[in-house]
């Protein structure tokens, strides 16, 4: 059972959220599941970590995250210090301490120097059971943290555009009630089909359902940005671009000249049009 408030950790008081002005700042997030043993992350963290230099010399600056195994966050935090490259967890728990045998907590997390926290991702509902309501209490302990979640939905199915927008909506607005008012965080918008498909989703697609959820993060008064999800890479945003705020990266991206090139193309595009005010 889920518990309705799961014990916060200290919020940090470093600034960890960022100035408003910064929430609409492009970014590319990397997850590597469990892709990589030990050794092979650690050699693609010093590869990402390599990319330092790529990432001042862009023509405007671009947030890049990369999401480890938990045993390589330790790997993250020694190889990535100094880069301006964060780097987060693929999962969480919703509670702060207790008899949970196996899990983690948000502010363990926090402890180790993680930035970002993925929740809710289809993989996790189908093989694990995770409900709107699960999402919704670890995003909830995540932003009690201070830290950003990565909140991924999509529709499970190819049912036309207009029903994507309704179940990603719902998942949306579910996972949103576990975060306050200002928080920041980040959608992946990943429709199921897509996850690990040969082309990404159709563009027009993607672009209606992104500007649904940017409207839904405007009404939730949160600090919010989309990013898409499923088979992107290099190519994709170029695409989409002027309706999300960056891509959310999978196996592309173990090869980190696709991620480069990926930056430069985030960085090159024309950004999102300002949200509009509320009415």
């Amino acid at each position: 059972m889920i518990p309705e408030n799961a014990t916060p950790a200290a919020v940090r008081s470093s600034g960890a959220l960022g100035p408003p002005e910064a929430g609409r700042r492009p970014v590319v997030g990397v997850s590597l599941k469990l892709y990589f043993g030990l050794a092979a992350t650690r050699k693609w963290l010093a590869d990402v970590a390599a990319l330092q230099n790529a990432l001042a010399e862009l023509p405007r600056p671009v947030d890049l995250f990369v999401l480890p195994a938990f045993p390589a966050l330790a790997d993250a935090r020694e190889l990535l210090a100094g880069t301006g490259i964060a780097y987060g967890a693929q999962d969480v728990h919703w509670a702060e301490t207790g008899a949970w045998t196996g899990e983690v907590s948000a502010g363990m997390l926090a402890e180790a120097g993680a930035r970002y926290v993925e929740v809710g991702h289809a993989e996790r509902r189908r093989h694990f059971g995770e409900t709107d309501a699960t999402v919704a209490a670890k995003a909830r302990a995540v932003t009690r943290a201070g830290l950003v979640p990565v909140i991924c939905a999509g529709e499970r199915h190819d049912a036309g555009t207009e029903r994507a927008v309704e179940e990603t909506l719902t998942q949306v607005r579910a996972a949103l009630g576990g975060t306050g008012s200002g928080s920041e965080v980040i959608i992946a918008y990943e429709p199921v089909r897509a996850i690990g498909a040969r082309e990404p989703a159709p563009a027009q697609h993607v672009r209606t359902v992104a500007t649904a959820i940017g409207t839904c993060l405007r009404d939730h008064g949160v600090r919010g940005r989309v990013i898409y999800g499923g088979t992107a890479g290099p190519g994709t945003f170029g695409r989409l671009a002027g309706s999300v705020d960056g891509l959310f990266l999978g196996r592309l991206a173990h090869d980190t000249g696709n991620l480069r090139r990926v930056l430069e193309e985030v960085a090159a595009a024309t950004a999102p049009a300002p949200l509009p005010l509320r009415p």
